[in-house]
């Protein structure tokens, strides 16, 4: 079911990816939140340029900095010369581009460098599209995600916090950061609190079922929280479709060395399942190939989605 947002707002639903784009129009400029991943840097720009009918962009910020949602910053903030703002908590990450950190080189991704010009704090207020919204902390997923809520219109921008379908990866836990496990139940606490009439997710579609959306979740997490082998099973499932996605076609003899290319899925395997290298990329194709994010074709891995 479609959902009707303000006329002020405009979602780019992209492929998995790319997280979305939200615009909103601001009378002669703009605003726009999270740009993509950087192999769709020039897509991103084109679209964004086209729904601008001639607008200013002004202003480009961010949920989170993981690389599907910053990666087209540079080449936005160079297209249209835009304020780039995120959340404080990555300032010295950003700044100083460390790209572990950043989860670039575990996760074997990758983003443009950029510099941000400003940084927004959790509790602040901003107007977007001529609607004020308030900036939540919404740790788990990425310890200083922020989330976007407008009151009046009941609306949340969400970005990994929360999805149709559950929520993104949780990172912290699995890399022994921090408790992303606690961290992500206190955010979806949060949230159930909140009213909200829509939600806008990083993936997928806008969706006005939040009260079925926040059950999966709490399930979703639940699971995880019992079984952490669970979730470390769905991390690297993850991040495996993720990188054949960039990659698009690898032969399949060359599989098993592609998945131990992955620091992430190397580590998270040695600390949590310990399946020998051969059983981890067997079960991951077989695995892939049955939820059709992978397909055979004549010797080759084809990314499904």
């Amino acid at each position: 079911m479609s959902v009707q947002l303000p006329e002020s707002l405009l979602v780019l639903e992209r492929g998995w990816l790319s997280a979305n784009n939200v615009l909103f129009f601001e009378g002669d400029t703009a605003t726009l939140i999270d740009s993509g991943y950087v192999s769709h840097a020039e897509q991103t720009v084109a679209l964004v340029e086209h729904a601008l009918d001639g607008r200013r962009l002004s202003r480009l910020i961010n949920t989170h900095s993981h690389s599907d949602h910053i990666g087209g910053n540079a080449a936005v903030q160079a297209r249209f010369g835009c304020e780039v703002i995120v959340p404080a908590g990555l300032h010295a990450v950003i700044a100083e581009w460390d790209e572990d950190a950043l989860l670039l080189s575990p996760l074997g991704q990758q983003a443009a460098r950029f510099q941000h010009d400003s940084l927004l704090v959790a509790g602040s207020e901003l107007e977007l599209g001529g609607l004020n919204w308030q900036a939540l902390a919404v740790p788990g997923h990425d310890m200083e995600a922020l989330a976007y809520y407008n009151p009046e219109k009941r609306i949340l921008i969400s970005g990994d916090a929360l999805w149709e379908n559950g929520f993104g990866v949780i990172f912290p836990e699995l890399l022994g950061e921090a408790d992303g496990l606690a961290s992500t139940r206190a955010t979806l606490d949060m949230l159930a609190q909140l009213p909200i009439d829509i939600v806008i997710p990083g993936h997928g579609r806008p969706f006005a079922a939040v009260d079925g959306a926040l059950e999966r979740a709490f399930r979703r997490l639940g699971n995880f929280e019992a079984n952490i082998e669970q979730l470390a099973w769905h991390a690297i499932k993850v991040i495996v479709s993720f990188a054949m996605l960039e990659r698009r076609r690898l032969p399949q003899a060359d599989f098993p060395a592609f998945v131990l290319s992955l620091p992430f899925a190397v580590d998270v395997n040695a600390r949590y399942l310990s399946l020998p290298d051969d059983k981890l990329s067997e079960r991951l194709e077989r695995e892939l190939l049955l939820v059709n994010a992978l397909r055979r074709e004549d010797g080759w891995l084809v990314a499904g989605a």
